[in-house]
């Protein structure tokens, strides 16, 4: 807002000069030499201020010419004002007094003309509110939804208790999942609502799927099926289409939820990660994977309209502010956070260092003011920015082993996060950045969404099913010798077989890595068998897993002594240690 009134305030007058002042500081920061009269000065002050106040309550519509003549009336009359003011006070400069008269005759007729050019022409029914548009308090009838990638489930909880109701199967655990015969939907990844609160689509990356879920009933509405890879999906804000992003390709995919079915493709940039869209629906802001670049598309057009350079490729998640005006999005592999403008001319705004594995990013507004909280996987942490045109972060919350999804309450009270490590979900009071509850869920959350009011009536129960296999997980740690290294492990069963999975972090930029299955806890280790191969990224990250009958032997409690095996992880090639499995 403060850029739009410097950008007015350039007409060229005394008086427009002194409303310059008010939009760009405080009455403290251009306070009036003491010889100056002080009943004029005040007047000044206050009209200065009540312009200032009314050009940023002034509707914004996405309309050109209604917002230019809503935020030029009160601009206008602010000038008025002060005219006036001085035009009441006896004798002084002719030539000003003059120009005061001027003012009031010709920008009073420019805001009688513009007042008339709105009554003539009413604005368009307003859309939907977008997703968390509306100040909701936190209730029963919310609900907390995660995609949990390795059970292939939806996790379901209710916010006003903090508890787990049981979850949406998707789809069977491998080996299951392998079957030639097998239907159901693998990797269960990406998430997003409908903007009325009754729809949730799920995107499972390995059957290119977007599943349609009642939020009433958690019963399935229906499949489809899209391209190869799919990543992340959401509801356009007048909740007619549904856009996918498919991420093994090249475009996003546009659904129609009502008939099933994808009705047109959006080419953009290699690899697209996630899309939202402006809160009014004008544009759709897509990041890509592997191509360091955000396409704005023009969502009447179906058209990229703007390209923004990221930091660098693989951005798996972004945010839009509830103005529209800033999007903010992570890049995974560097580690960074960057801010654009969400409205032309589109440009970057900020970039961030927010640590190894960065994930997901939500922004929230409350009593406290605008923030942004960050998902840094490899440190454990949720990082809290001040949004403004300089972000500062102003909290570090500890929260669990790999944070992933994140989003905030209805009304910006709460947030909630997605622990991928941990099969846990966090939640996190908003005004004191303190965690509250820690809530068990199923295998590995990747994304998370709140959606108010999910449920009208009842309990929202129908139709979920305990965790079950999905409830059957060990979390491990490892460490380097000198503690310049971390890494957390998940072991989740997945009935006869186990998957593991690894973050670590600190370790050396863009070498490879390898996993051990060991007999000995100490040098030299014993028996070894390789588990995985991976590459740290520019930051010195990486995520990678492994499958095995690994949950029996690896396990605290439930290894017998002799056949207890334990992780090592050395550089490929080496033998030296550089992580070692932390026991209790």
């Amino acid at each position: 807002m403060t850029a739009i009134l410097k950008k007015l305030c350039v007409y060229g007058t005394t008086v427009s000069c002194l409303s310059g002042l008010a939009a760009c500081g405080t009455r403290e920061q251009h306070a009036l030499p003491s010889h100056i009269n002080s009943a004029f000065a005040q007047e000044m002050i206050k009209s200065i201020e009540k312009m200032h106040r009314d050009m940023a309550a002034a509707p914004m519509t996405g309309d050109p010419g209604r917002d230019f003549a809503a935020m030029t009336i009160p601009h206008h009359q602010g000038a008025v004002d002060l005219a006036k003011a001085l035009l009441a006070q006896p004798g002084g400069d002719p030539v000003l007094r003059r120009l005061a008269q001027e003012i009031v005759i010709t920008q009073g007729q420019e805001i009688a003309l513009m007042r008339r050019r709105l009554a003539a022409s009413p604005p368009s029914a307003p859309s939907p509110a977008p997703p968390g548009a509306e100040r909701i308090p936190v209730s029963g009838q919310d609900r907390v939804y995660t995609a949990d990638q390795t059970s292939n489930t939806v996790s379901v909880i209710d916010p006003a208790t903090n508890r787990l109701l049981g979850v949406i199967r998707l789809g069977d655990t491998v080996p299951g999942a392998l079957s030639p015969l097998y239907k159901g939907q693998v990797l269960v990844h990406g998430m997003g609502f409908s903007p009325d609160h009754r729809t949730l689509c799920v995107v499972s990356i390995a059957s290119n799927s977007v599943t349609l879920i009642d939020t009433a009933t958690n019963r399935i509405k229906g499949v489809v099926y899209i391209g190869r890879s799919p990543h992340e999906a959401f509801f356009t804000p007048d909740g007619k289409e549904v856009w996918a992003t498919v991420r093994g390709e090249d475009y996003v995919s546009v659904i129609d939820p009502v008939r099933m079915r994808e009705t047109r493709r959006v080419r953009t940039a290699n690899g697209p990660g996630m899309v939202l869209f402006h809160p009014n629906g004008r544009y759709a802001y897509v990041p890509s994977s592997f191509t360091p670049q955000v396409d704005i598309v023009d969502t009447r057009t179906y058209q990229v309209i703007a390209r923004v350079p990221q930091a660098s490729p693989f951005s798996p998640n972004l945010a839009v502010t509830r103005d529209g005006k800033e999007v903010w999005f992570t890049l995974k592999d560097s580690g960074k956070t960057q801010v654009m403008s969400g409205e032309p001319p589109f440009r970057v705004l900020a970039t961030l260092d927010t640590g190894p594995i960065t994930n997901h990013v939500t922004t929230v507004d409350n009593a406290n003011g605008h923030f942004a909280y960050v998902t840094v996987g490899g440190e454990n942490k949720v990082k809290v920015y001040r949004r403004g045109e300089r972000p500062v972060q102003v909290a570090t919350i500890p929260v669990g082993d790999l944070p992933h999804g994140v989003w905030g309450s209805g009304d910006g009270t709460r947030v909630y996060v997605g622990l991928e490590n941990q099969d846990r979900v966090a939640a996190i009071d908003a005004l004191t950045n303190r965690v509250v509850a820690t809530i068990p869920i199923g295998q590995q959350a990747q994304a998370l969404v709140y959606v108010p009011r999910a449920v009208p009536s009842g309990d929202g129960r129908s139709s979920l099913v305990p965790l079950g296999w999905a409830g059957k997980a060990d979390h491990l740690v490892m460490t380097g010798p000198q503690r310049n290294g971390h890494a957390t492990v998940s072991v989740n069963a997945m009935g006869p077989m186990d998957t593991l999975q690894i973050a670590a972090s600190g370790l050396e930029p863009r070498k490879t890595y390898t996993l051990w299955l060991v007999t000995e806890r100490t040098a030299p280790f014993g028996h070894k068998q390789q588990l995985a191969n991976f590459t740290t990224n520019v930051a010195g990250a990486q995520v990678a897993q492994a499958i095995g009958p690994l949950r029996e032997i690896l396990s605290p409690s439930n290894a017998a002594q002799d056949r207890r095996r334990y992780l090592l992880l050395t550089l490929t090639g080496s033998d030296a240690p550089v992580l070692t499995q932390r026991t209790p």
